[in-house]
């Protein structure tokens, strides 16, 4: 299934309106107009119905996440041995290292970023074929990093519409659209060479802070929805006030 990032995003939107009408109600006290990120943790439990564990899948740090359609089996390979982690039908398998005492609160927006993936993946494996259903439940779905590879092969085309929908989910753009407005007053922010000056380096911090994220997801997204504008380094004209977001 190849699906445009205007699908991909239309998805999200009547994903994230049916989830919002099953978790917020009276008692959450949510109005509209409110910010806040999406409870990733409950979206995929409670919403979806995945089981979510932790286990070691990767000693360079690579291998984030794992989810599975199907019982099946995925093998390590690590310092020359071999070991096999078993997975079961709609279960997430996140890397150990996101619960590492003294690294829960520096991987947190990894953490969510990478569940939110694999959240992605099962909503997009519901809206394959039939015969899609039975070639995914072949083979498990592995992601790696948040990154925008070459499109290729069918399996980079799978991790890439993850990643956008995953972003989607994470930071609806109805809820980037209203973060922009309080932070920004829905002015672009400028991304001179991956540098950012002051006022704008706070914008990006409060955003970060709002959805739960990392900088480079949030700096991904803010392109996407076109707000955020490419300079060389060069334009700038004060370096002191210049914060390096790489």
């Amino acid at each position: 299934m190849y699906l445009l990032r205007t699908q991909i995003e239309e998805i999200a939107v009547a994903v994230m309106k049916d989830f919002n009408d099953f978790f917020f109600n009276e008692q959450t006290g949510r109005k509209k107009g409110d910010l806040q990120g999406t409870p990733i943790d409950q979206f995929a439990k409670d919403y979806l119905g995945l089981s979510v564990s932790f286990a070691h899948l990767s000693s360079d740090g690579n291998l984030c996440g794992l989810t599975a359609y199907a019982d099946t089996e995925f093998v390590l390979e690590e310092n020359g041995q071999s070991k096999t982690i078993f997975l079961k039908q709609n279960q997430v398998i996140l890397d150990m290292s996101f619960i590492t005492p003294g690294q829960v609160r520096n991987l947190c927006g990894k953490r969510r970023f990478t569940l939110a993936h694999e959240c992605a993946h099962q909503i997009l494996y519901q809206m394959q074929s039939e015969d899609g259903k039975t070639s995914c439940r072949k083979k498990y779905a592995a992601h790696t990093a948040y990154s925008l590879r070459d499109l290729k092969t069918k399996e980079d085309w799978n991790e890439w519409q993850a990643n956008v929908l995953g972003a989607a989910i994470l930071m609806p753009q109805e809820q980037i659209d209203l973060a922009m407005w309080y932070f920004a007053a829905s002015n672009k922010l400028k991304n001179y060479g991956g540098y950012f000056n002051y006022k704008d380096h706070s914008v990006l911090k409060m955003i970060c802070q709002a959805f739960g994220v990392s900088k480079s997801a949030a700096i991904i997204r803010l392109k996407e929805l076109d707000y955020m504008e490419e300079y060389a380094y060069s334009d700038f004209r004060d370096p002191l006030e210049v914060w390096n977001e790489e």
